[in-house]
C-alpha cells in the first residue's frame, strides 16, 4: 500500500504510536491497567489510515493492544509488588478463571460485534467511576472478599470481557475489589497482576484466531502486529515506572479521584464510540 512509504503519513503515524506506548505505559503504572482504553482506538485508526477495512483494522487493534499489554502489566505488577501491596493469593485463584474467560473470548473475537462490548464496559466504567468520584459511601457487597467459587466465576468475566474488548481488566478488576472492602491502593496494584494474567493468553488466542486470515500485513502474526509492538513497547516501559511511583504519592482519596475521572473519560470515548459511525 502507497500509504505505508508516504513520509507524510508515515512519520505521523509512528510518532503517534510512540505517544500512545508512552500514556499506555503511566496509566498501567499509576491506575493498575493495561491501557487497552487508549490504545486500541489509537490502533484501529492507525490500521485504518493504513488502508484496511475496519472488520480487519479491529480484532488487530485488539490483538495488538492485548500483546502491548504484556510488558507494561509485567513492569507495573513488579513495580507494586515490591511495594508489598499485591494481593498474590488472590491472583493464584483467579490464575485459571481468568484464562478460560480470556480463551472463550479470543474463540468469539473474529465474529463479535465491538459496539455492544463497548458499551458494557461503559456500563462498568460509569458505575465505577461515580463510586470512585462520590467517595465510595455506602458502596460495598461484602465487607471482605466472597468464597472461592464466587472468585472464581468474578475472574472468568473479567477474563472473558478484557479479551474481547482488548483491555487488561484492571478497572474491572478494581472495580469488583473494592466493592468488596479492599483498599485502593492494593486493589489497583492486585489489579496489575490481573494485566498479566489477561494479556498474555489473550495474545496468544489472537494470534491463532487470525492465523491464516485474508488481507493480514506483512508484519502480522495472525491479529498481531509486531511493527506496531516496536514502535509501542519501549516508550511504554520508559513510563510505567513513574506511574507507579505516582500511585504510592498519592493519598487514597486524590487516587481514587484520577482513577475516578480518567474511567468516566472512558466510558465517554465508548459511548461515542457506539453511536457515531
Amino acid at each position: 500500500m502507497s500509504t505505508l512509504f508516504d513520509p507524510a503519513t508515515l512519520l505521523p503515524l509512528i510518532a503517534t504510536l510512540a505517544m500512545a506506548g508512552a500514556l499506555v505505559g503511566f496509566l498501567a503504572g499509576l491506575f493498575g491497567i493495561g491501557g487497552g482504553a487508549i490504545s486500541v482506538p489509537v490502533f484501529f485508526e492507525v490500521f485504518k489510515t493504513l488502508g484496511h477495512a475496519p472488520e480487519l483494522a479491529m480484532p488487530m487493534a485488539v490483538g495488538t493492544s492485548l500483546a502491548v499489554i504484556i510488558p507494561t502489566s509485567i513492569s507495573s505488577s513488579l513495580g507494586h509488588f515490591r511495594r508489598g501491596t499485591v494481593d498474590t493469593d488472590l491472583l493464584r485463584i483467579w490464575a485459571l478463571p481468568i484464562l478460560i474467560g480470556v480463551l472463550i473470548g479470543s474463540l468469539i473475537a473474529r465474529n463479535a460485534g465491538p459496539y455492544v462490548f463497548q458499551l458494557v464496559f461503559a456500563c462498568v466504567a460509569a458505575i465505577n467511576a461515580f463510586k470512585l468520584l462520590s467517595g465510595g459511601s455506602g458502596w460495598k457487597l461484602r465487607d471482605a472478599l466472597p468464597n472461592k467459587a464466587s472468585l472464581s466465576a468474578y475472574g472468568a468475566g473479567i477474563g472473558l470481557i478484557s479479551a474481547l474488548m482488548g483491555i487488561g481488566g484492571g478497572a474491572v478488576s478494581t472495580l469488583i475489589l473494592t466493592l468488596h472492602n479492599m483498599p485502593i491502593h492494593r486493589a489497583i496494584s492486585t489489579s496489575a497482576g490481573v494485566g498479566v494474567l489477561i494479556a498474555i493468553p489473550g495474545t496468544l488466542g489472537y494470534m491463532a484466531a487470525g492465523w491464516g486470515h485474508n488481507d493480514l500485513p506483512p508484519d502480522a502474526v495472525g491479529f498481531v502486529s509486531l511493527a506496531t509492538l516496536a514502535l509501542t513497547i519501549p516508550t511504554s516501559l520508559m513510563t510505567t515506572h513513574f506511574g507507579v511511583i505516582l500511585a504510592h504519592r498519592l493519598t487514597r482519596r486524590h487516587l481514587e479521584m484520577a482513577f475516578g475521572l480518567f474511567l468516566a473519560a472512558v466510558c465517554l470515548r465508548f459511548i461515542a464510540a457506539s453511536v457515531i459511525p
